[in-house]
């Protein structure tokens, strides 16, 4: 993958914060065992100012220009990432639809110098986190659309209260909207063994308020997410300013790529725009 300079590097990341080409340094140390800590604890590692302004300045941009051809992403679904199910009683969440509406970017449509783009394509970012997750080796996904995507959510749009497919989401925080547009999570809310509907359908129907955690996503924001077990929403955007965020995929397993199911609820299409049959992605 592109190999970042430490200059430029520097450019994009604040590096006097977070050492993160140099896992040896005692301060990469401090980091990595803080975001296990609160991953253990909270079920989220943020690192606040990660990102500098002028980087998230030019990715907004980059944003602003590429989402003519971005998909608007515009579902019901439940938040189990299906169609409701009418064989459960009206009421219950496998049966209780969300709504998600937003417009999402690809990783096609990311410029190659879109900072965010080369932090992703970095291979010391992906062994910083898999210091972090404590999950080695760690692999950036093969996904040509959704390796790295980016999220623009305008006034009215909203992401409905789901769980994750996958352990764990890395995103950044771009831009904020003017209002709404806030992070809402209830960790742990099921487990393995049980889903616990009655608490999730308490949620899902807004009595449960006291349950909800809001996780603060200023710009330049780091934020590593234990979605699987954690229901989590974005609250609906208000405002003239877009909220936009920056998603990153990563796996275990080498080669890891999304169903075309999945892309084409996402991004609309299943093949990069330049597709010529010869692959592309992390």
């Amino acid at each position: 993958m592109r190999a970042v300079h430490p200059a430029d590097l520097n450019r994009i990341v604040d590096t006097d914060r977070y050492p993160i080409a140099d896992l040896a340094d005692p301060r990469t140390g401090n980091v990595t065992a803080e975001g296990r800590r609160s991953l253990r604890d909270q079920g989220v590692a943020i690192l606040d100012g990660f990102i500098r302004p002028e980087a998230l300045d030019t990715v907004a941009a980059d944003a602003t220009l590429a989402k003519p051809a971005a998909h608007l992403q515009d579902a019901w679904g439940t938040a189990y990432l299906g169609p409701p199910d009418a064989s459960f009683p009206v009421g219950h969440p496998r049966r209780t639809p969300q709504h998600s509406r937003t417009f999402v970017l690809a990783y096609d449509l990311v410029p190659a110098t879109d900072p965010l783009r080369r932090l992703y394509e970095w291979d010391g970012l992906t062994a910083f986190l898999a210091e972090l997750l404590e999950r080695r080796p760690l692999y950036r996904m093969a996904d040509p659309l959704g390796a790295l995507n980016l999220t623009v959510m305008e006034e009215g749009h909203v992401q409905g209260w789901h769980y994750d497919s996958t352990d764990f989401v890395v995103s950044i925080a771009v831009q904020s909207s003017d209002a709404g547009g806030e992070f809402e999570c209830v960790r742990d809310i099921r487990d393995a063994d049980n889903e616990h509907y009655d608490r999730v359908a308490r949620v899902l129907s807004g009595d449960a308020p006291a349950d909800v955690r809001v996780h603060p996503m200023t710009p330049g924001t780091l934020m590593v997410f234990m979605g699987r077990y954690s229901l989590h929403r974005v609250a609906p955007v208000h405002g003239a300013r877009p909220r936009i965020v920056g998603l990153f995929g990563y796996d275990t397993w080498p080669d890891t790529n999304s169903s075309d199911t999945l892309k084409r609820a996402r991004y609309g299409r299943t093949v990069p725009v330049d597709d010529d049959h010869s692959g592309s992605g992390a």
